[in-house]
C-alpha cells in the first residue's frame, strides 16, 4: 500500500483515494488512517458488497479484529470485521482538511480581539472610557 504514511494531522488529505492492502499491516494502517479521517468511507468487501459510512470505532486487538460504521443513509451500526475488507476508499469530503490547530487559535485571537473593540467602543459611546 504505497500511499501509507504515519499518521500525522499535517499529511496532506487522503480524499479521493483508494486503499487496497496487501498485507495485514497495510490493512491496519489503513483503517487506522480511515478512523481519523473526518469524512464518509466506502468499504469494499469480499463479498463484492460496498458499504458507504463514517467509520466510528475499531478494534485492531481483538478476535477477530474489526471496525464499526455509521452506514449512509441508514440508521443503526455495521460491525465489519477486518478481514472481510478488501479495500477502502476515501469517497466523503474529508471536513476537516487544512484545517489546523494554528489557524484555530488565530481566528479565536481575531475574534476576541473584535470583542475587546467592541466592548471597547460601547463603553467609550456611554462615556465610561
Amino acid at each position: 500500500m504505497p500511499d501509507a504514511q504515519p499518521h500525522n494531522i499535517d499529511a496532506p488529505s487522503v480524499e479521493g483515494r483508494i486503499f487496497r492492502p496487501a498485507n495485514d499491516a497495510e490493512l491496519r494502517e489503513a483503517v487506522e488512517r480511515a478512523f481519523d479521517y473526518r469524512g464518509d468511507v466506502t468499504l469494499e468487501l469480499t463479498s463484492r458488497q460496498k458499504i458507504e459510512g463514517y467509520i466510528f470505532n475499531r478494534n485492531a486487538s481483538a478476535s477477530p479484529p474489526f471496525l464499526q460504521l455509521f452506514p449512509k443513509g441508514q440508521p443503526g451500526v455495521v460491525k465489519i470485521p477486518y478481514a472481510d475488507i478488501v479495500a477502502i476508499a476515501f469517497t466523503g469530503e474529508d471536513t476537516a482538511s487544512g484545517k489546523s490547530w494554528e489557524a484555530w487559535v488565530k481566528k479565536k485571537e481575531l475574534e476576541r480581539k473584535a470583542e475587546a473593540a467592541r466592548i471597547a467602543a460601547e463603553a467609550q459611546a456611554r462615556g465610561h472610557l
